[in-house]
């Protein structure tokens, strides 16, 4: 293999030169989902046209402007992918073919990046698990434990080598949370950055990327939000203004003919930024646990960035106490809504019972509302302080075991979700930017993640940081899928 396990920079970088064919890259990614998937599960749907589709790239008049140029991706079951039906993890879906690309996919295909296959999510991606009525996204790292949830398969692609890149959404650490417990990076951005998922959950997700290398990460963001400034920010920590038009119908989808050009970056610009981060190693509220190992890693991220020349301080203050019930109960009411003309005699125990009761906190005006308007009006920014970046941990314990999960009632799933995941869904409640960074290894030999959070429009700040942490801790491939 020449191509599986390259970044997406290296391979559309390969491609625009004509040193490989778009086709020959996709072949060779297709070959090793065939020999990784069936352990790993992380597909639903693997794509055999997508090797017609490269070709295709291959004969596009604009290849040489491509950014992803014959990029392999992989798409969450829970976005339109037109001529693929999108099935949301759930049996009680439609089986019908999508007509048209969900608007974030379209703007990958539309840089070049080629589409292999759709990714396992739970049902309706109400839950930070990977098991579904199409089978069980494991970890790549222990296969006998979850991937997370609910962008499940994409992090487990990413992490196994089958794809450079992957689309996802989070709606309350949907994206951070599989990327903590896989050991690949994932960022959800803030409002009107990309364009949400047809069912957002009222505004609470987010559609973002994942990936395996921070430039990576950032190339796809810049293609995703349609602003090339965001491509280089890993570098620099700030945007990259653009220039003249020269090539804009490859970046946005509103039918113009012109497209941006990134200004050269300037020399300087590669060098140190001084940015104020805080860090809080237990940020949960009294009575939940984190992991010692976990808090650990924020420590040392933080010293990390200290010597990198940052402002380095800590955060001692926890989340508010009503945060907690505020952030599960829009979950729960939001998990009511999703099931909204389905069959649900046909969903899992598990999608019924959160819907039950989010049907019933909503009948009972108790479904989050208050609790998130104060947190996003004025709570967030006041508990966060003068930082301009917030370390915590991803998760709070090690991913839980794969499967069974999907049996479960109400308690059982709301307490091993709040047990294991609880540091994601505030930044949802508040809508601000936050990214997953591998860092550590944990001493079960799992991954371990720190959160990095930003108000809004902080996304370049978080990739600079991101690119930092990962040239001191490198990431590494799970064992046996090292390439």
């Amino acid at each position: 293999m020449l191509w599986a396990g390259r970044s997406a920079v290296e391979i559309a970088a390969a491609v625009r030169h004509g040193d490989v064919a778009p086709e020959t890259v996709v072949e060779e990614h297709l070959q090793v989902i065939a020999e990784r998937d069936p352990r790993l599960g992380a597909f639903r749907l693997v794509r055999a046209r997508a090797v017609e589709e490269a070709r295709a790239v291959r004969k596009r008049r604009d290849l040489a402007d491509l950014p992803l140029a014959g990029v392999p991706v992989a798409v969450k079951d829970n976005l339109e992918v037109a001529g693929e039906a999108c099935r949301h993890g759930s049996a009680a879906t439609s089986a019908a073919p999508a007509r048209d690309d969900h608007p974030a996919v379209a703007r990958l295909r539309a840089a070049g990046a080629v589409v292999v296959g759709l990714t396992n999510l739970p049902e309706l991606g109400l839950v930070g698990f990977g098991d579904s009525a199409f089978g069980t996204v494991r970890n790549p790292w222990d296969l006998s434990r979850t991937a997370g949830g609910s962008s499940s398969g994409a992090a487990a692609a990413v992490s196994a080598g089958m794809v450079p890149i992957a689309l996802g959404n989070d709606g309350m650490g949907s994206l951070r949370i599989p990327a903590a417990c896989c050991g690949v990076l994932a960022l959800k951005p803030g409002p009107g950055v990309v364009p949400p998922p047809v069912n957002d959950w009222r505004g609470l997700t987010e559609n973002g990327p994942l990936a395996w290398s921070v430039a990576d990460l950032s190339l796809t963001l810049s293609v995703l939000a349609a602003d090339q400034g965001l491509a280089e920010s890993w570098r620099t920590g700030s945007r990259t203004e653009p220039t003249r038009p020269m090539l804009r119908s490859v970046w946005a989808d509103d039918g113009d003919d012109e497209t941006w050009e990134h200004r050269p970056i300037r020399p300087d610009a590669h060098g140190p930024f001084d940015l104020r981060v805080a860090y809080a190693p237990q940020p949960l509220p009294a009575g939940l646990s984190m992991d010692r190992e976990f808090r650990a890693a924020v420590e040392a991220a933080a010293e990390t960035l200290r010597v990198a020349g940052h402002t380095i301080v800590e955060h001692e203050e926890r989340l508010p106490a009503w945060l907690g019930p505020a952030t599960i109960a829009a979950w729960l009411a939001r998990s009511g809504e999703a099931a909204d003309g389905l069959d649900r005699g046909r969903l899992e125990r598990r999608s019924r019972a959160l819907g039950r009761a989010g049907r019933v906190l909503a009948r009972l005006s108790l479904d989050g509302t208050k609790g998130r308007e104060r947190w996003r009006d004025y709570g967030a920014d006041r508990w966060f302080g003068d930082a301009d970046v917030l370390i915590t941990p991803t998760l709070a314990a090690v991913p839980p075991r794969a499967d069974g999960w999907a049996r479960r009632g109400l308690l059982s799933t709301v307490l091993a979700n709040a047990r294991y995941a609880p540091a994601t869904g505030p930044w949802n409640m508040c809508g601000w930017p936050a990214l997953s960074v591998p860092i550590a290894t944990h001493s079960t030999g799992l991954p371990i993640a720190v959160q990095l959070i930003a108000p809004p429009g902080g996304e370049p700040h978080l990739l600079g940081l991101a690119a930092q942490l990962t040239t001191a801790h490198p990431a590494v491939r799970p064992p046996g899928h090292s390439l």
